[in-house]
């Protein structure tokens, strides 16, 4: 079923992306899949089923925003696993990075907003609903 599986994964993924980088909490969004990405191209040529499940993108209002958001998801899981075919949300610099300087995170890509997703096989209006819900945890004051 893998075949299958990836090919969900990346439909929503995608479209997901596309979302995200319509929100007015988010900063930027990294998808290989997205017009805007400068992978898009590479991704065209070599993902030509799909261009995975994994998300990365920048809240705005750093590090606490994102970990709000990721503290504050339903549907999402707080896991740091990928592939899964249910959805997992991870804010690496206050969990699977947190033992590392600032300056050490970022040398690894980590920056203090970013969230990572592995997107799953719910729903895609399920996933964007509950990122909805969590983004309106974030402090208004930050998004402006």
């Amino acid at each position: 079923t893998l075949d299958i599986r990836m090919k969900k994964h990346s439909e929503n993924a995608l479209e997901l992306a596309k979302w995200l980088e319509k929100r007015n909490e988010v900063e930027w969004v990294n998808y290989p899949g997205l017009d805007s990405s400068k992978y898009k191209s590479l991704a065209k040529k070599y993902l030509t089923k799909g261009h995975s499940g994994i998300i990365t993108f920048g809240v705005k209002g750093g590090y606490e925003s994102a970990k709000t958001v990721a503290d504050k998801t339903t549907v999402f899981s707080l896991l740091a696993n990928i592939g899964d075919t249910k959805s997992l949300i991870i804010h690496p610099a206050s969990t699977t990075h947190q033992q590392l300087s600032e300056e050490d995170q970022a040398s690894t890509g980590v920056t203090s907003d970013l969230i990572r997703l592995s997107v799953g096989l719910e729903a895609v209006e399920d996933l964007k609903n509950d990122l909805e819900t969590a983004f309106s945890k974030i402090n208004s004051k930050v998004l402006l």
